[in-house]
Protein backbone atom coordinates (compact mmCIF):
# COMPACT_ATOMS: atom_id res chain seq x y z
CA UNK A 1 0.00 0.00 0.00
CA UNK A 2 2.92 2.65 0.67
CA UNK A 3 4.58 2.03 -2.27
CA UNK A 4 1.62 2.12 -4.40
CA UNK A 5 1.31 5.54 -2.44
CA UNK A 6 5.09 7.03 -3.35
CA UNK A 7 4.12 5.43 -7.01
CA UNK A 8 0.52 7.70 -7.51
CA UNK A 9 2.76 11.36 -5.93
CA UNK A 10 5.30 11.17 -7.85
CA UNK A 11 3.87 10.56 -10.75
CA UNK A 12 0.97 12.91 -9.64
CA UNK A 13 3.92 15.85 -9.00
CA UNK A 14 5.99 14.37 -12.46
CA UNK A 15 2.43 15.51 -14.62
CA UNK A 16 1.83 18.59 -12.58
CA UNK A 17 5.85 19.71 -13.46
CA UNK A 18 4.91 18.71 -17.14
CA UNK A 19 2.13 21.01 -17.27
CA UNK A 20 3.41 23.87 -15.81
CA UNK A 21 6.76 23.41 -18.00
CA UNK A 22 4.38 23.23 -20.94
CA UNK A 23 2.45 26.51 -20.10
CA UNK A 24 6.01 28.22 -19.93
CA UNK A 25 7.18 27.05 -23.59
CA UNK A 26 4.07 28.02 -24.58
CA UNK A 27 4.53 31.68 -23.19
CA UNK A 28 8.42 31.86 -23.91
CA UNK A 29 7.12 30.45 -28.17
CA UNK A 30 4.91 32.92 -28.43
CA UNK A 31 6.31 36.41 -27.17
CA UNK A 32 10.01 36.51 -25.74
CA UNK A 33 11.35 33.71 -28.72
CA UNK A 34 9.80 35.60 -31.08
CA UNK A 35 12.33 38.43 -30.63
CA UNK A 36 15.34 35.73 -30.36
CA UNK A 37 14.57 33.81 -33.06
CA UNK A 38 14.66 36.81 -35.32
CA UNK A 39 18.02 38.25 -33.79
CA UNK A 40 18.92 34.67 -34.46
CA UNK A 41 18.16 34.86 -38.27
CA UNK A 42 20.39 37.48 -39.06
CA UNK A 43 23.40 36.03 -37.10
CA UNK A 44 22.90 33.07 -39.22
CA UNK A 45 22.78 35.12 -41.62
CA UNK A 46 26.20 37.29 -40.96
CA UNK A 47 28.16 33.89 -40.34
CA UNK A 48 27.83 32.80 -44.06
CA UNK A 49 27.24 36.43 -46.14
CA UNK A 50 31.02 36.76 -46.98
CA UNK A 51 31.04 33.61 -48.84
CA UNK A 52 28.28 33.88 -50.69
CA UNK A 53 29.30 34.82 -54.48
CA UNK A 54 27.03 35.79 -56.98
CA UNK A 55 25.24 33.00 -58.09
CA UNK A 56 24.80 32.69 -53.71
CA UNK A 57 23.21 36.29 -53.40
CA UNK A 58 21.09 35.57 -56.45
CA UNK A 59 19.67 32.44 -54.82
CA UNK A 60 19.36 34.85 -51.05
CA UNK A 61 17.60 37.33 -53.36
CA UNK A 62 14.82 34.55 -54.08
CA UNK A 63 14.89 32.57 -51.00
CA UNK A 64 13.81 35.84 -49.09
CA UNK A 65 11.50 36.60 -51.78
CA UNK A 66 9.46 33.56 -51.78
CA UNK A 67 9.93 33.83 -47.67
CA UNK A 68 8.43 37.23 -47.75
CA UNK A 69 5.39 36.16 -50.37
CA UNK A 70 4.54 33.38 -47.64
CA UNK A 71 4.62 35.39 -45.52
CA UNK A 72 2.36 37.87 -47.14
CA UNK A 73 -0.19 35.37 -48.78
CA UNK A 74 -0.35 34.15 -45.01
CA UNK A 75 -1.22 37.39 -43.34
CA UNK A 76 -3.56 38.15 -45.93
CA UNK A 77 -5.77 35.00 -45.53
CA UNK A 78 -6.09 35.46 -41.82
CA UNK A 79 -7.01 39.01 -43.11
CA UNK A 80 -9.43 37.60 -45.32
CA UNK A 81 -10.88 35.29 -42.64
CA UNK A 82 -11.49 37.48 -40.10
CA UNK A 83 -13.04 39.91 -42.64
CA UNK A 84 -15.61 37.07 -43.76
CA UNK A 85 -16.56 36.45 -40.27
CA UNK A 86 -16.96 39.86 -39.54
CA UNK A 87 -19.31 40.11 -42.39
CA UNK A 88 -21.34 37.08 -41.66
CA UNK A 89 -22.19 38.46 -37.95
CA UNK A 90 -23.70 42.00 -39.85
CA UNK A 91 -25.31 39.34 -41.88
CA UNK A 92 -26.75 37.97 -39.15
CA UNK A 93 -27.62 41.13 -37.08
CA UNK A 94 -29.34 42.49 -40.38
CA UNK A 95 -31.78 39.26 -40.76
CA UNK A 96 -32.53 40.11 -37.20
CA UNK A 97 -33.12 43.70 -38.18
CA UNK A 98 -35.04 42.53 -41.26
CA UNK A 99 -36.99 39.84 -39.19
CA UNK A 100 -38.25 43.13 -36.36
CA UNK A 101 -39.15 44.99 -39.67
CA UNK A 102 -41.53 42.73 -41.17
CA UNK A 103 -43.26 41.92 -37.93
CA UNK A 104 -44.00 45.65 -37.54
CA UNK A 105 -44.85 45.40 -41.13
CA UNK A 106 -47.25 42.78 -40.41
CA UNK A 107 -48.53 44.90 -37.49
CA UNK A 108 -48.94 47.83 -39.48
CA UNK A 109 -51.35 45.57 -42.57
CA UNK A 110 -53.42 44.31 -39.60
CA UNK A 111 -53.96 47.95 -38.49
CA UNK A 112 -54.59 49.13 -41.86
CA UNK A 113 -57.26 46.28 -42.72
CA UNK A 114 -58.92 47.12 -39.21
CA UNK A 115 -59.11 50.55 -39.89
CA UNK A 116 -60.11 49.78 -43.17
CA UNK A 117 -63.55 48.03 -42.47
CA UNK A 118 -64.13 50.78 -39.66
CA UNK A 119 -64.22 53.38 -42.53
CA UNK A 120 -66.45 50.80 -44.78
CA UNK A 121 -68.97 50.69 -41.82
CA UNK A 122 -68.85 54.62 -41.09
CA UNK A 123 -69.98 54.87 -45.00
CA UNK A 124 -72.61 52.17 -44.83
CA UNK A 125 -73.70 53.36 -41.55
CA UNK A 126 -74.21 57.42 -43.18
CA UNK A 127 -76.63 55.17 -45.74
CA UNK A 128 -79.03 55.02 -42.79
CA UNK A 129 -78.49 51.49 -41.74
CA UNK A 130 -77.17 50.50 -38.31
CA UNK A 131 -73.16 50.21 -38.09
CA UNK A 132 -72.82 47.38 -35.78
CA UNK A 133 -74.96 45.43 -38.67
CA UNK A 134 -73.33 47.15 -41.47
CA UNK A 135 -69.76 45.84 -39.92
CA UNK A 136 -70.66 42.65 -39.52
CA UNK A 137 -71.93 42.13 -42.76
CA UNK A 138 -68.88 43.74 -44.19
CA UNK A 139 -66.65 41.33 -42.06
CA UNK A 140 -69.08 38.40 -43.64
CA UNK A 141 -68.61 39.53 -47.61
CA UNK A 142 -64.54 40.03 -47.02
CA UNK A 143 -64.20 36.76 -44.72
CA UNK A 144 -62.56 34.97 -47.25
CA UNK A 145 -59.94 37.74 -47.26
CA UNK A 146 -59.33 38.35 -44.06
CA UNK A 147 -55.80 36.54 -42.91
CA UNK A 148 -56.34 33.36 -41.39
CA UNK A 149 -53.24 31.26 -39.26
CA UNK A 150 -55.25 27.93 -40.16
CA UNK A 151 -55.18 27.65 -44.50
CA UNK A 152 -55.51 24.16 -44.54
CA UNK A 153 -58.98 24.00 -42.04
CA UNK A 154 -60.59 26.96 -44.03
CA UNK A 155 -60.07 25.26 -46.97
CA UNK A 156 -61.87 22.74 -45.68
CA UNK A 157 -64.60 25.25 -43.80
CA UNK A 158 -65.34 26.46 -47.88
CA UNK A 159 -65.53 22.82 -48.86
CA UNK A 160 -68.16 21.91 -46.78
CA UNK A 161 -69.53 25.38 -46.26
CA UNK A 162 -69.85 24.91 -42.77
CA UNK A 163 -72.19 22.10 -43.20
CA UNK A 164 -72.28 18.39 -41.52
CA UNK A 165 -72.46 16.01 -44.05
CA UNK A 166 -74.46 13.60 -42.87
CA UNK A 167 -74.50 9.48 -44.09
CA UNK A 168 -78.44 8.41 -45.34
CA UNK A 169 -78.64 4.89 -45.58
CA UNK A 170 -81.01 2.61 -47.17
CA UNK A 171 -83.21 0.33 -45.49
CA UNK A 172 -81.31 -2.84 -47.71
CA UNK A 173 -77.77 -1.38 -46.74
CA UNK A 174 -78.78 -1.82 -42.50
CA UNK A 175 -77.75 -5.38 -42.00
CA UNK A 176 -75.83 -7.18 -38.73
CA UNK A 177 -72.46 -7.14 -38.33
CA UNK A 178 -71.80 -11.04 -39.52
CA UNK A 179 -73.21 -9.51 -43.20
CA UNK A 180 -71.25 -6.81 -43.30
CA UNK A 181 -67.86 -8.82 -42.02
CA UNK A 182 -69.05 -11.37 -45.42
CA UNK A 183 -69.81 -8.32 -48.09
CA UNK A 184 -66.30 -6.37 -46.96
CA UNK A 185 -64.99 -10.00 -47.99
CA UNK A 186 -66.24 -9.91 -50.95
CA UNK A 187 -66.20 -6.63 -51.80
CA UNK A 188 -62.32 -6.52 -51.42
CA UNK A 189 -61.76 -9.36 -53.10
CA UNK A 190 -64.14 -8.51 -55.82
CA UNK A 191 -63.18 -4.91 -56.69
CA UNK A 192 -60.33 -4.37 -55.15
CA UNK A 193 -58.62 -7.79 -55.64
CA UNK A 194 -57.48 -8.00 -51.92
CA UNK A 195 -58.19 -11.00 -50.21
CA UNK A 196 -59.06 -10.93 -45.90
CA UNK A 197 -59.90 -14.22 -44.08
CA UNK A 198 -63.50 -13.39 -41.96
CA UNK A 199 -61.92 -13.79 -38.75
CA UNK A 200 -59.15 -11.40 -39.53
CA UNK A 201 -62.24 -8.95 -40.25
CA UNK A 202 -64.17 -10.13 -37.25
CA UNK A 203 -60.81 -8.73 -35.11
CA UNK A 204 -61.33 -6.02 -36.96
CA UNK A 205 -64.57 -4.83 -35.97
CA UNK A 206 -64.55 -6.39 -32.70
CA UNK A 207 -61.17 -3.85 -32.46
CA UNK A 208 -62.92 -0.83 -33.36
CA UNK A 209 -66.04 -1.43 -30.71
CA UNK A 210 -63.35 -1.69 -28.50
CA UNK A 211 -60.60 0.91 -28.86
CA UNK A 212 -60.14 4.14 -30.87
CA UNK A 213 -56.86 2.75 -31.33
CA UNK A 214 -56.15 0.51 -33.21
CA UNK A 215 -52.21 -1.79 -34.06
CA UNK A 216 -52.02 -3.98 -37.05
CA UNK A 217 -48.71 -5.60 -36.87
CA UNK A 218 -46.87 -8.41 -39.02
CA UNK A 219 -44.27 -8.85 -41.53
CA UNK A 220 -44.49 -6.58 -44.90
CA UNK A 221 -46.27 -7.10 -47.70
CA UNK A 222 -49.31 -8.96 -45.61
CA UNK A 223 -52.09 -6.29 -46.46
CA UNK A 224 -51.85 -4.20 -43.02
CA UNK A 225 -52.03 -0.36 -44.95
CA UNK A 226 -54.72 -1.82 -47.35
CA UNK A 227 -57.25 -3.14 -44.59
CA UNK A 228 -58.39 0.26 -43.44
CA UNK A 229 -57.88 1.65 -46.66
CA UNK A 230 -60.38 -1.00 -48.29
CA UNK A 231 -62.42 -1.04 -45.29
CA UNK A 232 -62.52 3.34 -46.25
CA UNK A 233 -63.78 2.24 -49.74
CA UNK A 234 -66.25 -0.13 -48.58
CA UNK A 235 -67.72 2.57 -46.33
CA UNK A 236 -67.65 5.27 -49.45
CA UNK A 237 -64.74 7.26 -47.74
CA UNK A 238 -61.19 7.58 -47.98
CA UNK A 239 -58.67 7.05 -45.50
CA UNK A 240 -56.56 9.42 -44.87
CA UNK A 241 -52.64 7.67 -44.81
CA UNK A 242 -50.07 9.66 -42.66
CA UNK A 243 -46.78 8.24 -42.48
CA UNK A 244 -44.64 8.13 -39.40
CA UNK A 245 -41.23 9.66 -39.47
CA UNK A 246 -38.23 8.18 -37.25
CA UNK A 247 -37.88 12.21 -36.37
CA UNK A 248 -41.04 12.13 -34.81
CA UNK A 249 -40.59 13.66 -30.81
CA UNK A 250 -43.74 15.22 -29.35
CA UNK A 251 -47.04 16.49 -31.08
CA UNK A 252 -45.61 18.89 -32.67
CA UNK A 253 -44.60 16.52 -35.39
CA UNK A 254 -48.66 15.32 -36.05
CA UNK A 255 -50.59 18.20 -35.47
CA UNK A 256 -48.55 20.81 -35.90
CA UNK A 257 -47.30 24.23 -33.93
CA UNK A 258 -47.63 27.77 -33.82
CA UNK A 259 -44.94 30.10 -35.41
CA UNK A 260 -44.76 32.55 -33.15
CA UNK A 261 -42.91 34.67 -35.59
CA UNK A 262 -45.47 34.62 -38.87
CA UNK A 263 -48.18 33.76 -36.46
CA UNK A 264 -49.32 31.12 -38.74
CA UNK A 265 -49.93 27.60 -37.48
CA UNK A 266 -48.17 24.65 -39.40
CA UNK A 267 -50.94 22.55 -40.16
CA UNK A 268 -50.22 18.58 -40.69
CA UNK A 269 -52.06 16.35 -42.98
CA UNK A 270 -53.00 14.51 -39.75
CA UNK A 271 -54.82 17.46 -37.81
CA UNK A 272 -56.86 18.62 -41.54
CA UNK A 273 -57.78 15.02 -41.97
CA UNK A 274 -59.14 15.09 -38.16
CA UNK A 275 -60.53 18.27 -38.52
CA UNK A 276 -62.53 16.98 -41.72
CA UNK A 277 -64.25 14.08 -39.62
CA UNK A 278 -66.29 16.69 -37.45
CA UNK A 279 -67.64 17.18 -40.78
CA UNK A 280 -69.07 14.33 -41.41
CA UNK A 281 -71.43 11.58 -39.74
CA UNK A 282 -70.08 8.13 -41.60
CA UNK A 283 -66.88 5.76 -40.26
CA UNK A 284 -63.49 7.77 -41.02
CA UNK A 285 -60.08 5.79 -40.37
CA UNK A 286 -56.90 7.96 -40.46
CA UNK A 287 -53.78 5.36 -40.67
CA UNK A 288 -50.47 6.46 -38.69
CA UNK A 289 -48.20 4.43 -41.33
CA UNK A 290 -45.21 2.75 -39.98
CA UNK A 291 -46.38 3.89 -36.62
CA UNK A 292 -43.09 2.78 -34.20
CA UNK A 293 -40.71 4.21 -36.32
CA UNK A 294 -40.93 6.51 -34.19
CA UNK A 295 -42.17 6.21 -30.06
CA UNK A 296 -45.73 6.05 -29.91
CA UNK A 297 -45.66 6.94 -26.72
CA UNK A 298 -43.51 10.46 -27.41
CA UNK A 299 -45.98 11.63 -30.01
CA UNK A 300 -49.26 10.24 -29.56
CA UNK A 301 -48.96 10.16 -25.96
CA UNK A 302 -51.39 13.32 -25.37
CA UNK A 303 -54.04 10.98 -27.81
CA UNK A 304 -53.90 8.18 -25.41
CA UNK A 305 -54.85 10.23 -22.55
CA UNK A 306 -57.17 12.41 -24.03
CA UNK A 307 -59.38 9.25 -24.97
CA UNK A 308 -59.11 7.48 -21.34
CA UNK A 309 -61.60 10.06 -20.84
CA UNK A 310 -65.41 8.63 -19.47
CA UNK A 311 -66.85 12.02 -20.69
CA UNK A 312 -66.56 12.52 -24.39
CA UNK A 313 -67.06 15.76 -24.19
CA UNK A 314 -63.49 16.40 -22.84
CA UNK A 315 -62.08 14.89 -26.15
CA UNK A 316 -60.25 17.94 -26.50
CA UNK A 317 -57.06 19.14 -28.02
CA UNK A 318 -55.27 22.61 -27.75
CA UNK A 319 -54.32 24.05 -30.57
CA UNK A 320 -53.55 27.42 -29.70
CA UNK A 321 -53.53 29.97 -26.57
CA UNK A 322 -55.73 32.37 -27.91
CA UNK A 323 -58.70 33.00 -29.96
CA UNK A 324 -58.95 34.77 -33.60
CA UNK A 325 -62.52 35.64 -35.70
CA UNK A 326 -60.98 34.16 -38.98
CA UNK A 327 -60.23 30.63 -37.22
CA UNK A 328 -62.11 27.75 -38.12
CA UNK A 329 -65.24 27.19 -37.24
CA UNK A 330 -64.99 23.71 -35.57
CA UNK A 331 -62.13 25.24 -33.79
CA UNK A 332 -63.66 25.75 -30.52
CA UNK A 333 -61.87 28.28 -28.11
CA UNK A 334 -58.67 27.61 -29.48
CA UNK A 335 -59.54 23.38 -29.65
CA UNK A 336 -60.18 20.89 -31.52
CA UNK A 337 -62.83 18.03 -30.89
CA UNK A 338 -61.92 14.27 -31.40
CA UNK A 339 -64.91 13.13 -32.91
CA UNK A 340 -66.16 9.51 -32.26
CA UNK A 341 -66.50 8.43 -35.90
CA UNK A 342 -62.85 8.01 -36.36
CA UNK A 343 -60.55 5.23 -35.54
CA UNK A 344 -56.71 5.82 -35.35
CA UNK A 345 -55.26 3.26 -37.37
CA UNK A 346 -51.37 2.02 -36.77
CA UNK A 347 -49.29 -0.73 -38.84
CA UNK A 348 -46.70 -1.91 -37.13
CA UNK A 349 -43.29 -4.06 -38.29
CA UNK A 350 -41.10 -5.54 -35.89
CA UNK A 351 -37.53 -5.17 -37.47
CA UNK A 352 -34.26 -3.37 -36.07
CA UNK A 353 -35.29 0.02 -37.66
CA UNK A 354 -38.48 0.19 -35.46
CA UNK A 355 -39.38 0.96 -31.08
CA UNK A 356 -41.05 -1.72 -29.27
CA UNK A 357 -44.48 -1.10 -28.51
CA UNK A 358 -44.40 -0.33 -24.76
CA UNK A 359 -47.38 -1.44 -22.78
CA UNK A 360 -49.11 2.13 -21.99
CA UNK A 361 -49.67 1.56 -26.24
CA UNK A 362 -51.05 -1.74 -25.83
CA UNK A 363 -53.02 -1.85 -23.05
CA UNK A 364 -54.84 1.63 -24.71
CA UNK A 365 -54.70 -0.23 -27.90
CA UNK A 366 -56.35 -3.24 -29.60
CA UNK A 367 -53.64 -5.10 -31.69
CA UNK A 368 -54.13 -7.76 -34.42
CA UNK A 369 -51.41 -9.88 -35.87
CA UNK A 370 -50.81 -10.50 -39.96
CA UNK A 371 -48.91 -13.60 -39.81
CA UNK A 372 -49.36 -14.08 -43.49
CA UNK A 373 -50.50 -12.60 -46.72
CA UNK A 374 -54.66 -13.69 -47.60
CA UNK A 375 -55.01 -16.78 -49.76
CA UNK A 376 -56.70 -15.76 -52.97
CA UNK A 377 -60.35 -17.15 -53.50
CA UNK A 378 -63.40 -15.94 -55.90
CA UNK A 379 -66.36 -14.31 -54.18
CA UNK A 380 -69.69 -12.30 -56.04
CA UNK A 381 -69.55 -8.77 -57.14
CA UNK A 382 -70.18 -6.90 -54.24
CA UNK A 383 -70.78 -2.71 -54.23
CA UNK A 384 -69.75 -0.45 -51.30
CA UNK A 385 -72.15 0.54 -49.13
CA UNK A 386 -73.30 3.69 -47.21
CA UNK A 387 -72.20 2.99 -43.53
CA UNK A 388 -73.43 6.16 -40.54
CA UNK A 389 -71.76 6.06 -37.19
CA UNK A 390 -74.83 5.92 -35.56
CA UNK A 391 -75.80 2.69 -36.97
CA UNK A 392 -72.47 1.08 -36.41
CA UNK A 393 -72.26 2.16 -32.90
CA UNK A 394 -76.03 0.97 -32.22
CA UNK A 395 -74.69 -2.84 -33.62
CA UNK A 396 -71.61 -2.20 -31.22
CA UNK A 397 -74.07 -1.77 -28.44
CA UNK A 398 -76.76 -4.33 -29.75
CA UNK A 399 -73.82 -7.11 -29.66
CA UNK A 400 -73.25 -6.11 -26.32
CA UNK A 401 -76.63 -6.70 -25.15
CA UNK A 402 -77.59 -9.67 -27.10
CA UNK A 403 -74.54 -11.17 -26.62
CA UNK A 404 -72.58 -10.76 -23.03
CA UNK A 405 -69.95 -12.86 -21.47
CA UNK A 406 -71.35 -15.40 -19.62
CA UNK A 407 -70.69 -15.71 -16.31
CA UNK A 408 -69.51 -19.35 -16.40
CA UNK A 409 -66.42 -17.64 -18.25
CA UNK A 410 -65.51 -14.59 -16.52
CA UNK A 411 -65.25 -17.10 -13.60
CA UNK A 412 -62.62 -19.32 -15.31
CA UNK A 413 -61.29 -16.26 -16.58
CA UNK A 414 -60.86 -14.88 -12.65
CA UNK A 415 -59.46 -18.11 -12.02
CA UNK A 416 -56.92 -17.88 -14.25
CA UNK A 417 -55.67 -14.57 -13.82
CA UNK A 418 -54.97 -15.60 -10.02
CA UNK A 419 -52.95 -18.13 -11.54
CA UNK A 420 -51.26 -15.87 -12.93
CA UNK A 421 -50.57 -13.36 -10.48
CA UNK A 422 -49.21 -16.42 -8.00
CA UNK A 423 -46.72 -17.92 -10.10
CA UNK A 424 -45.76 -14.39 -12.83
CA UNK A 425 -46.17 -11.87 -10.63
CA UNK A 426 -48.61 -10.40 -13.44
CA UNK A 427 -52.61 -9.35 -13.57
CA UNK A 428 -55.26 -8.39 -16.64
CA UNK A 429 -55.82 -5.24 -14.70
CA UNK A 430 -59.65 -3.46 -14.52
CA UNK A 431 -58.82 -1.98 -18.91
CA UNK A 432 -58.53 -5.43 -20.17
CA UNK A 433 -61.48 -7.06 -18.01
CA UNK A 434 -64.34 -3.75 -19.88
CA UNK A 435 -62.19 -4.51 -23.31
CA UNK A 436 -63.22 -8.21 -22.85
CA UNK A 437 -66.46 -7.60 -21.91
CA UNK A 438 -67.02 -5.71 -25.27
CA UNK A 439 -64.69 -7.33 -27.53
CA UNK A 440 -66.21 -10.86 -27.27
CA UNK A 441 -69.79 -9.87 -27.56
CA UNK A 442 -69.24 -8.04 -31.45
CA UNK A 443 -66.92 -10.67 -31.82
CA UNK A 444 -69.73 -13.54 -31.27
CA UNK A 445 -72.14 -10.91 -33.50
CA UNK A 446 -69.69 -10.83 -36.12
CA UNK A 447 -69.80 -14.34 -36.97
CA UNK A 448 -67.19 -15.91 -34.25
CA UNK A 449 -67.31 -17.91 -31.16
CA UNK A 450 -66.85 -16.97 -27.74
CA UNK A 451 -64.17 -18.72 -26.84
CA UNK A 452 -62.15 -17.93 -30.15
CA UNK A 453 -62.45 -14.55 -28.94
CA UNK A 454 -61.29 -15.20 -25.34
CA UNK A 455 -58.05 -17.30 -27.00
CA UNK A 456 -56.85 -14.26 -28.97
CA UNK A 457 -57.54 -11.49 -26.20
CA UNK A 458 -55.26 -14.01 -23.84
CA UNK A 459 -52.15 -14.33 -26.69
CA UNK A 460 -52.18 -10.74 -27.47
CA UNK A 461 -52.75 -8.19 -24.51
CA UNK A 462 -51.82 -10.74 -21.66
CA UNK A 463 -49.26 -13.07 -22.79
CA UNK A 464 -47.76 -10.73 -24.35
CA UNK A 465 -46.36 -8.89 -21.28
CA UNK A 466 -43.93 -12.00 -20.92
CA UNK A 467 -41.84 -10.48 -23.15
CA UNK A 468 -40.98 -8.15 -20.75
CA UNK A 469 -39.94 -10.99 -18.13
CA UNK A 470 -36.66 -12.97 -17.93
CA UNK A 471 -38.37 -15.89 -19.12
CA UNK A 472 -34.75 -17.92 -19.09
CA UNK A 473 -35.82 -19.99 -15.82
CA UNK A 474 -39.90 -20.38 -16.44
CA UNK A 475 -39.96 -23.55 -18.69
CA UNK A 476 -41.29 -25.34 -16.14
CA UNK A 477 -43.56 -22.42 -15.50
CA UNK A 478 -44.99 -22.01 -18.57
CA UNK A 479 -45.55 -26.21 -18.90
CA UNK A 480 -47.92 -25.69 -15.63
CA UNK A 481 -49.32 -22.71 -17.41
CA UNK A 482 -50.68 -24.72 -20.77
CA UNK A 483 -51.74 -26.97 -17.77
CA UNK A 484 -53.71 -24.77 -16.08
CA UNK A 485 -55.40 -22.88 -19.50
CA UNK A 486 -56.53 -26.86 -20.79
CA UNK A 487 -57.53 -27.24 -17.69
CA UNK A 488 -59.41 -24.28 -17.40
CA UNK A 489 -60.99 -24.11 -20.54
CA UNK A 490 -60.85 -27.55 -21.92
CA UNK A 491 -58.16 -29.38 -24.29
CA UNK A 492 -56.35 -27.64 -26.84
CA UNK A 493 -59.73 -24.62 -26.61
CA UNK A 494 -57.20 -22.42 -26.63
CA UNK A 495 -55.14 -23.27 -29.36
CA UNK A 496 -53.93 -19.54 -30.22
CA UNK A 497 -52.76 -18.71 -26.54
CA UNK A 498 -50.67 -22.26 -26.41
CA UNK A 499 -48.88 -21.33 -29.64
CA UNK A 500 -47.73 -18.48 -27.95
CA UNK A 501 -46.54 -19.86 -25.08
CA UNK A 502 -44.38 -22.76 -27.10
CA UNK A 503 -42.79 -20.20 -29.01
CA UNK A 504 -41.97 -18.48 -25.58
CA UNK A 505 -40.47 -21.87 -24.61
CA UNK A 506 -38.14 -22.14 -27.60
CA UNK A 507 -36.87 -18.35 -26.98
CA UNK A 508 -35.59 -19.96 -23.58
Amino acid sequence: MNAFARYFLQLFQQIWEDIKEWFTGLWETLFKNIYDNFVFYFRILKNNIDGFGFFGWVLFIISTLLILFFLYFAVLRIIYLIKRYVRFQKGEMEKDDLREEIARLNQKVMETITEKNKILAMKVSQLGVNPNESYDTIQAETKEDEPTRFAKLRSVDIRYDGRILESYMMEDEKVPLSDIVKNFVNYSCSRLKLFYDEKIIRLFFSSMATSKVIILEGISGTGKTSLPYAMAKFFKNNAAIVSVQPSWRDRAELLGYLNEFTKKFNETDFLKALYETIYRTDINFIVLDEMNLARIEYYFAEFLSIMEMPDLSEWRIDLVPDIWDSDPKMIINGKINIPQNVWFVGTANKDDSTFTITDKVYDRAMSIEFAAKGEQFNAPDTPPTNMSYEYMNELFTKAVNEYPVSDTLLEKFDKLDNFMIENFKLAFGNRILKQIKTFIPVYVACGGTEIEALDYTLAHKILRKFEALNITFMKNELDSLITEINKTFGKDKFKESINYIKQLQKMV
